[in-house]
Protein backbone atom coordinates (compact mmCIF):
# COMPACT_ATOMS: atom_id res chain seq x y z
CA UNK A 1 0.00 0.00 0.00
CA UNK A 2 1.11 3.57 -0.54
CA UNK A 3 1.89 5.78 2.46
CA UNK A 4 -0.03 8.98 3.03
CA UNK A 5 0.58 11.69 0.48
CA UNK A 6 2.61 14.71 1.52
CA UNK A 7 0.31 17.52 2.50
CA UNK A 8 0.59 20.62 4.70
CA UNK A 9 1.36 19.87 8.32
CA UNK A 10 -1.36 19.38 10.87
CA UNK A 11 -0.73 20.37 14.48
CA UNK A 12 -1.95 18.41 17.48
CA UNK A 13 -3.38 14.92 17.92
CA UNK A 14 -5.85 13.29 15.56
CA UNK A 15 -9.43 14.47 15.77
CA UNK A 16 -12.09 12.41 17.49
CA UNK A 17 -13.31 10.95 14.22
CA UNK A 18 -9.93 9.73 13.06
CA UNK A 19 -9.42 6.06 12.33
CA UNK A 20 -5.90 5.15 13.40
CA UNK A 21 -3.65 3.39 10.97
CA UNK A 22 -3.47 -0.36 11.73
CA UNK A 23 0.04 -1.82 11.86
CA UNK A 24 0.98 -5.22 10.59
CA UNK A 25 4.34 -6.85 11.23
CA UNK A 26 5.63 -9.20 8.60
CA UNK A 27 8.93 -10.94 8.08
CA UNK A 28 10.11 -9.71 4.71
CA UNK A 29 13.69 -8.88 5.53
CA UNK A 30 14.23 -11.94 7.70
CA UNK A 31 13.33 -9.96 10.82
CA UNK A 32 10.65 -7.33 11.37
CA UNK A 33 9.33 -4.80 8.88
CA UNK A 34 6.38 -2.50 9.25
CA UNK A 35 3.60 -1.99 6.79
CA UNK A 36 1.22 0.82 7.32
CA UNK A 37 -1.96 0.27 5.38
CA UNK A 38 -3.63 3.50 4.46
CA UNK A 39 -7.13 3.65 5.81
CA UNK A 40 -9.13 6.83 6.38
CA UNK A 41 -6.86 9.84 6.81
CA UNK A 42 -9.65 12.35 6.49
CA UNK A 43 -10.05 12.82 10.23
CA UNK A 44 -6.40 13.56 10.79
CA UNK A 45 -6.88 17.09 9.52
CA UNK A 46 -5.39 18.74 6.48
CA UNK A 47 -2.90 16.69 4.46
CA UNK A 48 0.26 16.56 6.52
CA UNK A 49 3.92 17.26 6.16
CA UNK A 50 4.26 14.64 8.88
CA UNK A 51 1.13 12.67 9.69
CA UNK A 52 1.47 11.07 13.13
CA UNK A 53 -0.50 8.08 14.37
CA UNK A 54 -0.51 6.67 17.89
CA UNK A 55 -1.65 3.21 18.85
CA UNK A 56 -2.31 2.47 22.50
CA UNK A 57 -3.55 -0.49 24.49
CA UNK A 58 -3.73 -3.95 23.04
CA UNK A 59 -5.33 -3.12 19.70
CA UNK A 60 -2.21 -3.90 17.71
CA UNK A 61 -2.69 -6.86 15.44
CA UNK A 62 -0.65 -10.00 15.91
CA UNK A 63 0.96 -11.62 12.90
CA UNK A 64 3.35 -14.46 12.27
CA UNK A 65 6.50 -14.29 10.14
CA UNK A 66 9.79 -16.16 10.26
CA UNK A 67 10.60 -14.06 13.31
CA UNK A 68 7.62 -15.61 15.15
CA UNK A 69 4.75 -13.90 17.00
CA UNK A 70 4.90 -10.21 17.70
CA UNK A 71 3.20 -9.45 21.00
CA UNK A 72 0.68 -6.72 21.53
CA UNK A 73 2.22 -3.30 21.99
CA UNK A 74 1.37 -0.96 24.80
CA UNK A 75 2.42 2.09 22.85
CA UNK A 76 4.02 2.71 19.51
CA UNK A 77 4.55 5.99 17.74
CA UNK A 78 5.17 5.95 14.02
CA UNK A 79 6.04 9.02 11.98
CA UNK A 80 6.16 9.47 8.25
CA UNK A 81 9.16 11.29 6.87
CA UNK A 82 8.15 13.43 3.95
CA UNK A 83 9.38 11.69 0.78
CA UNK A 84 11.40 13.72 -1.64
CA UNK A 85 10.19 14.04 -5.17
CA UNK A 86 10.56 10.69 -6.86
CA UNK A 87 11.59 8.86 -3.66
CA UNK A 88 10.66 5.24 -3.25
CA UNK A 89 7.82 4.10 -1.01
CA UNK A 90 6.78 1.00 0.78
CA UNK A 91 6.13 -1.15 -2.24
CA UNK A 92 3.64 -3.93 -1.76
CA UNK A 93 5.85 -6.30 -3.70
CA UNK A 94 9.07 -5.99 -1.72
CA UNK A 95 7.82 -5.14 1.72
CA UNK A 96 11.14 -3.43 2.36
CA UNK A 97 11.79 0.10 3.52
CA UNK A 98 13.23 2.52 1.01
CA UNK A 99 15.99 4.82 2.15
CA UNK A 100 13.84 7.93 1.58
CA UNK A 101 10.65 6.44 3.01
CA UNK A 102 9.69 5.54 6.57
CA UNK A 103 11.77 6.67 9.53
CA UNK A 104 11.14 5.61 13.11
CA UNK A 105 12.89 7.62 15.75
CA UNK A 106 13.74 7.08 19.37
CA UNK A 107 14.78 9.86 21.66
CA UNK A 108 18.38 9.99 20.41
CA UNK A 109 17.93 8.33 17.04
CA UNK A 110 19.13 11.31 15.03
CA UNK A 111 22.45 11.31 16.88
CA UNK A 112 23.17 7.66 16.13
CA UNK A 113 25.39 6.25 13.40
CA UNK A 114 23.60 5.30 10.18
CA UNK A 115 22.15 1.80 9.91
CA UNK A 116 23.10 -0.30 6.89
CA UNK A 117 20.88 -3.19 5.80
CA UNK A 118 22.11 -5.92 3.45
CA UNK A 119 19.14 -7.46 1.65
CA UNK A 120 18.52 -10.33 -0.75
CA UNK A 121 21.29 -12.49 0.71
CA UNK A 122 21.96 -15.65 2.67
CA UNK A 123 23.95 -15.21 5.85
CA UNK A 124 26.09 -17.82 7.59
CA UNK A 125 24.88 -17.97 11.17
CA UNK A 126 24.79 -20.86 13.62
CA UNK A 127 26.29 -23.27 11.11
CA UNK A 128 23.53 -22.71 8.56
CA UNK A 129 22.85 -20.45 5.59
CA UNK A 130 19.78 -18.38 6.43
CA UNK A 131 17.77 -16.22 4.07
CA UNK A 132 17.84 -13.18 6.29
CA UNK A 133 18.97 -9.62 6.02
CA UNK A 134 22.04 -8.38 7.86
CA UNK A 135 21.88 -5.10 9.77
CA UNK A 136 25.06 -3.21 10.60
CA UNK A 137 25.82 0.00 12.47
CA UNK A 138 29.04 1.47 13.79
CA UNK A 139 31.07 -1.66 13.18
CA UNK A 140 28.63 -4.06 14.86
CA UNK A 141 25.99 -6.54 13.66
CA UNK A 142 22.59 -5.34 14.89
CA UNK A 143 19.57 -7.17 16.21
CA UNK A 144 16.76 -5.67 14.08
CA UNK A 145 14.12 -6.44 16.71
CA UNK A 146 15.90 -4.25 19.24
CA UNK A 147 16.47 -1.63 16.59
CA UNK A 148 12.75 -1.55 15.86
CA UNK A 149 11.21 -1.94 19.30
CA UNK A 150 13.72 -0.08 21.46
CA UNK A 151 14.99 2.62 19.11
CA UNK A 152 12.07 2.69 16.65
CA UNK A 153 14.38 2.94 13.69
CA UNK A 154 14.87 1.27 10.36
CA UNK A 155 17.77 1.17 7.92
CA UNK A 156 19.21 4.42 6.63
CA UNK A 157 20.62 2.62 3.60
CA UNK A 158 19.94 -0.70 1.89
CA UNK A 159 22.28 -2.72 -0.29
CA UNK A 160 21.01 -5.52 -2.48
CA UNK A 161 23.41 -8.48 -2.45
CA UNK A 162 21.76 -10.14 -5.44
CA UNK A 163 21.19 -13.49 -3.73
CA UNK A 164 24.80 -13.85 -2.59
CA UNK A 165 26.21 -15.46 0.56
CA UNK A 166 27.32 -13.19 3.36
CA UNK A 167 29.87 -14.95 5.56
CA UNK A 168 32.20 -13.94 8.39
CA UNK A 169 35.61 -12.72 7.31
CA UNK A 170 38.38 -15.28 7.07
CA UNK A 171 41.03 -15.33 9.80
CA UNK A 172 44.52 -16.50 8.78
CA UNK A 173 46.59 -17.41 11.85
CA UNK A 174 49.67 -18.44 9.87
CA UNK A 175 50.87 -16.17 7.07
CA UNK A 176 54.57 -15.39 6.64
CA UNK A 177 54.09 -12.48 4.25
CA UNK A 178 52.98 -11.92 0.69
CA UNK A 179 53.18 -9.64 -2.34
CA UNK A 180 56.92 -9.27 -1.80
CA UNK A 181 56.69 -8.47 1.92
CA UNK A 182 58.63 -10.76 4.30
CA UNK A 183 57.53 -10.39 7.92
CA UNK A 184 60.79 -12.01 9.09
CA UNK A 185 62.99 -9.33 7.53
CA UNK A 186 64.19 -6.70 10.00
CA UNK A 187 63.59 -3.54 7.99
CA UNK A 188 63.23 -0.01 9.31
CA UNK A 189 59.57 0.17 8.38
CA UNK A 190 58.03 -3.22 9.06
CA UNK A 191 54.64 -1.60 9.64
CA UNK A 192 54.25 -0.41 6.06
CA UNK A 193 54.86 -3.93 4.77
CA UNK A 194 52.30 -5.38 7.17
CA UNK A 195 49.83 -2.71 6.06
CA UNK A 196 50.37 -3.59 2.40
CA UNK A 197 49.68 -7.28 3.03
CA UNK A 198 46.68 -6.39 5.20
CA UNK A 199 45.22 -4.35 2.36
CA UNK A 200 45.75 -6.93 -0.36
CA UNK A 201 44.49 -10.00 1.49
CA UNK A 202 41.11 -8.29 1.86
CA UNK A 203 40.47 -9.22 -1.77
CA UNK A 204 40.88 -12.87 -0.75
CA UNK A 205 38.31 -12.63 2.04
CA UNK A 206 40.76 -12.30 4.95
CA UNK A 207 39.67 -9.64 7.45
CA UNK A 208 41.99 -10.62 10.34
CA UNK A 209 45.39 -12.31 10.46
CA UNK A 210 48.42 -13.19 12.56
CA UNK A 211 51.67 -12.10 10.86
CA UNK A 212 54.03 -15.06 11.25
CA UNK A 213 57.76 -14.99 11.84
CA UNK A 214 59.83 -18.05 11.03
CA UNK A 215 63.00 -19.04 12.91
CA UNK A 216 65.29 -16.00 13.09
CA UNK A 217 68.17 -14.67 15.19
CA UNK A 218 67.22 -12.76 18.38
CA UNK A 219 68.05 -9.36 16.91
CA UNK A 220 65.39 -9.85 14.24
CA UNK A 221 62.69 -10.56 16.85
CA UNK A 222 63.80 -7.58 18.94
CA UNK A 223 63.51 -5.24 15.97
CA UNK A 224 60.42 -6.63 14.24
CA UNK A 225 58.02 -7.50 17.08
CA UNK A 226 57.62 -3.94 18.46
CA UNK A 227 56.68 -2.79 14.95
CA UNK A 228 53.68 -5.15 14.58
CA UNK A 229 51.08 -4.05 17.13
CA UNK A 230 47.58 -5.42 17.36
CA UNK A 231 45.40 -3.34 15.06
CA UNK A 232 41.75 -3.23 14.12
CA UNK A 233 40.74 -3.89 10.54
CA UNK A 234 38.56 -1.90 8.20
CA UNK A 235 38.42 -0.70 4.60
CA UNK A 236 42.11 0.14 4.92
CA UNK A 237 43.02 -3.52 5.45
CA UNK A 238 42.64 -6.66 7.53
CA UNK A 239 43.09 -6.42 11.27
CA UNK A 240 46.23 -7.68 13.03
CA UNK A 241 45.37 -10.05 15.89
CA UNK A 242 48.93 -10.51 17.12
CA UNK A 243 52.11 -12.17 15.89
CA UNK A 244 52.60 -15.90 15.42
CA UNK A 245 56.16 -16.96 16.32
CA UNK A 246 56.96 -20.24 14.55
CA UNK A 247 60.33 -21.23 16.01
CA UNK A 248 63.15 -21.16 16.91
CA UNK A 249 62.31 -23.71 19.66
CA UNK A 250 61.61 -26.59 17.29
CA UNK A 251 63.05 -29.95 16.26
CA UNK A 252 66.13 -30.09 14.06
CA UNK A 253 64.86 -33.27 12.42
CA UNK A 254 61.56 -31.65 11.47
CA UNK A 255 62.73 -28.09 10.90
CA UNK A 256 61.42 -28.00 7.31
CA UNK A 257 62.27 -24.65 5.76
CA UNK A 258 63.61 -23.18 9.02
CA UNK A 259 67.36 -22.41 9.06
CA UNK A 260 69.19 -24.89 11.27
CA UNK A 261 71.80 -22.33 12.37
CA UNK A 262 69.21 -20.34 14.34
CA UNK A 263 67.33 -23.18 16.05
CA UNK A 264 67.38 -23.14 19.85
CA UNK A 265 66.56 -25.34 22.80
CA UNK A 266 65.46 -24.24 26.27
CA UNK A 267 68.20 -23.51 28.78
CA UNK A 268 68.09 -24.02 32.54
CA UNK A 269 65.86 -20.99 33.10
CA UNK A 270 63.59 -21.83 30.21
CA UNK A 271 61.11 -18.95 30.18
CA UNK A 272 63.84 -16.36 30.69
CA UNK A 273 65.55 -17.87 27.67
CA UNK A 274 62.32 -17.32 25.71
CA UNK A 275 62.22 -13.67 26.77
CA UNK A 276 65.88 -13.21 25.89
CA UNK A 277 65.22 -14.63 22.43
CA UNK A 278 62.02 -12.81 21.57
CA UNK A 279 62.24 -9.68 23.68
CA UNK A 280 58.83 -8.25 24.56
CA UNK A 281 55.85 -10.59 24.14
CA UNK A 282 53.28 -7.77 24.17
CA UNK A 283 52.34 -8.22 20.50
CA UNK A 284 52.57 -12.04 20.43
CA UNK A 285 49.43 -14.18 20.05
CA UNK A 286 50.73 -17.67 19.11
CA UNK A 287 54.02 -19.51 19.71
CA UNK A 288 54.83 -22.77 17.91
CA UNK A 289 57.28 -25.07 19.70
CA UNK A 290 58.30 -28.73 19.83
CA UNK A 291 56.97 -30.31 23.05
CA UNK A 292 59.74 -32.92 23.26
CA UNK A 293 62.32 -30.23 24.03
CA UNK A 294 63.49 -30.24 27.64
CA UNK A 295 61.59 -27.84 29.95
CA UNK A 296 58.99 -27.19 27.26
CA UNK A 297 56.08 -27.79 29.65
CA UNK A 298 57.40 -25.06 31.94
CA UNK A 299 57.41 -22.70 28.96
CA UNK A 300 53.93 -23.77 27.85
CA UNK A 301 52.48 -23.01 31.27
CA UNK A 302 54.21 -19.61 31.41
CA UNK A 303 53.03 -18.62 27.93
CA UNK A 304 49.43 -19.69 28.48
CA UNK A 305 49.40 -17.76 31.77
CA UNK A 306 50.08 -14.66 29.65
CA UNK A 307 47.17 -15.48 27.36
CA UNK A 308 49.41 -16.65 24.51
CA UNK A 309 48.23 -19.65 22.48
CA UNK A 310 50.81 -22.45 22.38
CA UNK A 311 50.92 -24.60 19.26
CA UNK A 312 52.71 -27.90 18.74
CA UNK A 313 54.66 -28.27 15.52
CA UNK A 314 57.95 -29.01 13.77
CA UNK A 315 58.25 -31.88 16.19
CA UNK A 316 59.14 -35.55 16.60
CA UNK A 317 56.97 -35.91 19.73
CA UNK A 318 55.12 -39.13 20.39
CA UNK A 319 51.47 -39.12 21.43
CA UNK A 320 52.21 -39.28 25.16
CA UNK A 321 54.45 -36.23 25.00
CA UNK A 322 51.88 -34.35 22.94
CA UNK A 323 49.12 -35.21 25.43
CA UNK A 324 51.27 -33.89 28.29
CA UNK A 325 51.76 -30.65 26.36
CA UNK A 326 48.01 -30.25 25.97
CA UNK A 327 47.60 -30.93 29.68
CA UNK A 328 50.06 -28.10 30.30
CA UNK A 329 48.01 -25.71 28.17
CA UNK A 330 48.78 -26.21 24.46
CA UNK A 331 45.65 -25.84 22.30
CA UNK A 332 46.81 -25.87 18.67
CA UNK A 333 48.71 -28.00 16.16
CA UNK A 334 50.75 -26.17 13.51
CA UNK A 335 50.01 -27.41 9.95
CA UNK A 336 48.81 -30.93 10.79
CA UNK A 337 50.65 -33.80 9.02
CA UNK A 338 53.48 -31.49 7.95
CA UNK A 339 56.81 -31.32 9.86
CA UNK A 340 55.86 -34.03 12.37
CA UNK A 341 56.12 -37.80 12.69
CA UNK A 342 53.78 -39.61 10.29
CA UNK A 343 50.80 -41.45 11.71
CA UNK A 344 51.64 -44.95 12.96
CA UNK A 345 49.08 -47.36 14.33
CA UNK A 346 51.14 -48.09 17.46
CA UNK A 347 52.06 -44.49 18.15
CA UNK A 348 50.16 -41.94 16.09
CA UNK A 349 52.29 -39.05 17.36
CA UNK A 350 50.85 -35.53 17.40
CA UNK A 351 48.23 -36.59 14.84
CA UNK A 352 46.76 -38.86 17.53
CA UNK A 353 45.61 -35.81 19.50
CA UNK A 354 42.65 -35.56 17.14
CA UNK A 355 41.02 -38.57 18.81
CA UNK A 356 42.87 -38.78 22.13
CA UNK A 357 40.86 -39.66 25.24
CA UNK A 358 43.63 -38.61 27.62
CA UNK A 359 43.04 -34.88 27.50
CA UNK A 360 41.82 -33.11 30.65
CA UNK A 361 38.16 -32.05 30.95
CA UNK A 362 37.39 -29.02 28.84
CA UNK A 363 40.82 -29.08 27.18
CA UNK A 364 40.59 -29.85 23.49
CA UNK A 365 42.70 -29.28 20.45
CA UNK A 366 42.48 -27.20 17.29
CA UNK A 367 44.63 -28.11 14.32
CA UNK A 368 45.84 -26.04 11.40
CA UNK A 369 45.71 -27.42 7.89
CA UNK A 370 47.24 -26.16 4.65
CA UNK A 371 44.68 -27.01 1.96
CA UNK A 372 46.69 -25.73 -0.99
CA UNK A 373 46.74 -28.98 -2.98
CA UNK A 374 50.48 -29.37 -2.34
CA UNK A 375 51.07 -29.80 1.38
CA UNK A 376 48.25 -32.21 2.20
CA UNK A 377 46.75 -35.03 0.15
CA UNK A 378 42.95 -34.90 -0.28
CA UNK A 379 42.64 -38.19 1.65
CA UNK A 380 44.46 -36.60 4.58
CA UNK A 381 42.17 -33.59 4.35
CA UNK A 382 39.17 -35.89 4.63
CA UNK A 383 40.63 -37.66 7.68
CA UNK A 384 41.26 -34.33 9.40
CA UNK A 385 37.79 -33.04 8.58
CA UNK A 386 35.90 -36.15 9.60
CA UNK A 387 37.64 -36.32 12.97
CA UNK A 388 35.61 -33.25 14.00
CA UNK A 389 33.27 -32.39 11.15
CA UNK A 390 31.23 -29.87 13.13
CA UNK A 391 34.17 -28.17 14.81
CA UNK A 392 33.25 -29.72 18.15
CA UNK A 393 34.61 -32.30 20.53
CA UNK A 394 31.87 -34.82 21.42
CA UNK A 395 30.87 -34.84 25.09
CA UNK A 396 31.85 -37.89 27.11
CA UNK A 397 32.24 -38.85 30.73
CA UNK A 398 33.84 -35.97 32.59
CA UNK A 399 34.44 -34.01 29.41
CA UNK A 400 32.32 -31.35 27.79
CA UNK A 401 29.73 -31.24 30.54
CA UNK A 402 27.73 -28.17 31.24
CA UNK A 403 28.88 -25.61 33.81
CA UNK A 404 29.47 -27.09 37.25
CA UNK A 405 29.94 -30.62 35.92
CA UNK A 406 26.23 -31.41 36.09
CA UNK A 407 23.57 -31.72 33.48
CA UNK A 408 23.76 -33.29 30.04
CA UNK A 409 26.99 -33.71 28.17
CA UNK A 410 27.56 -31.03 25.57
CA UNK A 411 30.13 -30.74 22.80
CA UNK A 412 33.09 -28.42 23.30
CA UNK A 413 34.72 -26.23 20.66
CA UNK A 414 37.56 -27.88 18.76
CA UNK A 415 38.35 -28.58 15.18
CA UNK A 416 40.05 -27.80 11.95
CA UNK A 417 41.51 -24.38 11.18
CA UNK A 418 42.45 -23.56 7.60
CA UNK A 419 45.72 -21.63 7.25
CA UNK A 420 47.62 -20.50 4.19
CA UNK A 421 51.21 -20.59 5.53
CA UNK A 422 51.72 -18.12 2.69
CA UNK A 423 55.24 -16.92 1.95
CA UNK A 424 56.35 -13.53 0.58
CA UNK A 425 56.06 -14.98 -2.95
CA UNK A 426 52.24 -14.99 -2.61
CA UNK A 427 50.89 -13.05 -5.58
CA UNK A 428 54.23 -12.99 -7.41
CA UNK A 429 55.59 -15.08 -10.25
CA UNK A 430 58.29 -17.74 -10.65
CA UNK A 431 61.74 -16.97 -9.37
CA UNK A 432 63.69 -16.55 -6.16
CA UNK A 433 62.24 -14.87 -3.09
CA UNK A 434 63.07 -14.69 0.61
CA UNK A 435 61.58 -16.33 3.67
CA UNK A 436 63.39 -14.97 6.69
CA UNK A 437 67.01 -16.10 6.49
CA UNK A 438 66.36 -18.52 3.62
CA UNK A 439 65.97 -18.21 -0.13
CA UNK A 440 62.83 -19.68 -1.65
CA UNK A 441 62.39 -20.73 -5.26
CA UNK A 442 58.91 -20.68 -6.80
CA UNK A 443 58.27 -22.97 -9.73
CA UNK A 444 54.70 -23.10 -10.95
CA UNK A 445 52.45 -23.54 -7.95
CA UNK A 446 55.09 -24.74 -5.49
CA UNK A 447 57.64 -22.98 -3.29
CA UNK A 448 60.82 -24.83 -2.26
CA UNK A 449 63.87 -23.93 -0.23
CA UNK A 450 66.25 -22.89 -3.00
CA UNK A 451 68.33 -25.79 -4.28
CA UNK A 452 66.25 -28.44 -2.48
CA UNK A 453 62.91 -30.23 -2.72
CA UNK A 454 61.84 -29.07 0.74
CA UNK A 455 58.48 -27.32 0.65
CA UNK A 456 58.70 -23.76 1.92
CA UNK A 457 55.23 -22.52 2.70
CA UNK A 458 52.41 -21.92 0.27
CA UNK A 459 51.58 -19.43 -2.46
CA UNK A 460 47.82 -20.08 -2.30
CA UNK A 461 45.49 -17.36 -0.94
CA UNK A 462 42.91 -18.22 1.70
CA UNK A 463 39.85 -18.26 -0.54
CA UNK A 464 41.60 -20.74 -2.85
CA UNK A 465 42.36 -22.95 0.17
CA UNK A 466 38.70 -22.84 1.20
CA UNK A 467 37.68 -23.77 -2.33
CA UNK A 468 40.09 -26.69 -2.51
CA UNK A 469 39.12 -27.92 0.96
CA UNK A 470 35.45 -27.93 -0.03
CA UNK A 471 36.16 -29.94 -3.15
CA UNK A 472 38.54 -32.42 -1.51
CA UNK A 473 36.42 -33.22 1.53
CA UNK A 474 32.93 -32.99 0.06
CA UNK A 475 31.86 -31.01 3.12
CA UNK A 476 29.11 -28.42 3.06
CA UNK A 477 29.66 -24.81 2.14
CA UNK A 478 28.97 -23.88 5.75
CA UNK A 479 31.71 -26.16 7.11
CA UNK A 480 34.30 -24.90 4.63
CA UNK A 481 33.59 -21.27 5.47
CA UNK A 482 33.60 -21.86 9.23
CA UNK A 483 36.97 -23.64 9.03
CA UNK A 484 38.46 -20.33 7.90
CA UNK A 485 36.42 -18.05 10.15
CA UNK A 486 34.64 -19.40 13.24
CA UNK A 487 37.23 -22.06 14.13
CA UNK A 488 40.26 -19.74 14.18
CA UNK A 489 38.18 -17.23 16.14
CA UNK A 490 37.42 -19.94 18.71
CA UNK A 491 41.08 -20.90 18.84
CA UNK A 492 41.97 -17.34 19.85
CA UNK A 493 38.96 -16.88 22.13
CA UNK A 494 37.40 -14.28 19.84
CA UNK A 495 34.25 -16.14 18.81
CA UNK A 496 31.91 -13.58 20.38
CA UNK A 497 33.27 -10.84 18.16
CA UNK A 498 34.86 -12.45 15.10
CA UNK A 499 34.18 -15.45 12.91
CA UNK A 500 30.45 -14.98 13.36
CA UNK A 501 27.57 -12.80 12.22
CA UNK A 502 25.70 -13.09 15.51
CA UNK A 503 24.22 -9.93 16.97
CA UNK A 504 26.91 -7.76 18.53
CA UNK A 505 29.76 -9.26 16.50
CA UNK A 506 32.27 -7.08 14.71
CA UNK A 507 31.17 -5.85 11.33
CA UNK A 508 33.07 -3.78 8.83
CA UNK A 509 32.36 -3.19 5.18
CA UNK A 510 35.31 -4.16 3.06
CA UNK A 511 36.23 -2.49 -0.20
CA UNK A 512 34.00 -2.90 -3.21
CA UNK A 513 35.55 -5.12 -5.80
CA UNK A 514 35.73 -4.66 -9.53
CA UNK A 515 33.78 -6.71 -11.99
CA UNK A 516 30.17 -6.88 -12.97
CA UNK A 517 28.92 -6.73 -9.40
CA UNK A 518 30.31 -5.65 -6.07
CA UNK A 519 31.13 -8.05 -3.26
CA UNK A 520 30.26 -6.94 0.20
CA UNK A 521 31.84 -7.68 3.54
CA UNK A 522 30.32 -7.46 6.98
CA UNK A 523 33.28 -8.67 8.99
CA UNK A 524 33.23 -11.01 6.03
CA UNK A 525 32.45 -11.21 2.37
CA UNK A 526 29.53 -11.98 0.13
CA UNK A 527 29.35 -13.67 -3.20
CA UNK A 528 27.46 -16.12 -5.30
CA UNK A 529 26.83 -19.48 -3.76
CA UNK A 530 25.19 -22.74 -4.68
CA UNK A 531 22.68 -24.55 -2.55
CA UNK A 532 23.61 -24.89 1.08
CA UNK A 533 25.79 -27.95 1.39
CA UNK A 534 26.24 -28.38 -2.35
CA UNK A 535 29.47 -28.13 -4.35
CA UNK A 536 30.33 -24.80 -5.96
CA UNK A 537 29.83 -24.10 -9.59
CA UNK A 538 32.71 -24.44 -12.01
CA UNK A 539 35.71 -22.40 -10.91
CA UNK A 540 33.97 -20.59 -8.08
CA UNK A 541 34.23 -20.54 -4.32
CA UNK A 542 30.94 -20.78 -2.46
CA UNK A 543 30.32 -17.19 -1.62
CA UNK A 544 32.59 -15.97 -4.41
CA UNK A 545 32.50 -15.17 -8.07
CA UNK A 546 35.04 -16.87 -10.38
CA UNK A 547 38.51 -15.35 -10.37
CA UNK A 548 38.30 -14.34 -14.00
CA UNK A 549 35.58 -11.84 -13.16
CA UNK A 550 37.29 -10.22 -10.19
CA UNK A 551 39.78 -7.46 -9.86
CA UNK A 552 41.82 -7.08 -6.72
CA UNK A 553 40.86 -4.79 -3.88
CA UNK A 554 42.02 -1.22 -3.88
CA UNK A 555 45.79 -1.25 -4.00
CA UNK A 556 46.12 -4.89 -4.95
CA UNK A 557 47.00 -6.29 -8.37
CA UNK A 558 43.85 -6.70 -10.42
CA UNK A 559 43.23 -10.36 -11.05
CA UNK A 560 46.53 -11.59 -9.56
CA UNK A 561 47.80 -14.02 -12.21
CA UNK A 562 49.39 -16.40 -9.69
CA UNK A 563 46.13 -16.74 -7.79
CA UNK A 564 44.23 -17.23 -11.04
CA UNK A 565 46.59 -20.04 -12.03
CA UNK A 566 46.27 -21.73 -8.64
CA UNK A 567 42.51 -21.45 -8.82
CA UNK A 568 42.30 -22.93 -12.31
CA UNK A 569 44.49 -25.95 -11.59
CA UNK A 570 43.63 -26.83 -8.02
CA UNK A 571 40.48 -25.16 -6.83
CA UNK A 572 37.83 -25.80 -9.44
CA UNK A 573 35.26 -28.53 -9.47
CA UNK A 574 32.72 -29.82 -11.91
CA UNK A 575 29.76 -28.71 -9.85
CA UNK A 576 26.44 -30.49 -9.49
Amino acid sequence: MEPPSCRPAARGPPGPGAELCPIKFSDVTGRLCVWLARRDWGGVGPPAKRAAASLRGRRARRSRGRAGHVGALRQLRVTWARPRCGAGTLGAGSGAFRSAGLRMRGGQGAARAPVLQFTNCRILRGGALLREDLWVRGGRVLDPEKLFFEERRVADEQRDCGGCILAPGFIDVQINGGFGVDFSQATEDVGSGVALVARRILSHGVTSFCPTLVTSPPEVYHKVLPQIPVKSGGPHGAGVLGVHLEGPFISREKRGAHPEAHLRSFEANAFQDVLATYGSLDNVRIVTLAPELGRSHEVIRALTALGICVSLGHSVADLGTAEEAVQSGATFITHLFNAMLPFHHRDPGIVGLLTSDQLPPGRHIFYGLIADGMHTNPAALRIAHRAHPKGEWPGRAGVGRSAGGTGPEVPSPAGLVLVTDAVPALGLGNGRHTLGQQEVEVNGLTAYVAGTKTLSGSIAPMDACVRHFLRATGCGVESALEAASLHPARLLGLEKHKGTLDFGADAGQGPRRGGSRSSWEAQGRAGDGGRAGSPPTQGSLPGQRPWSGQAGAAGSPAGCHRCQEWSRLHATCDGP
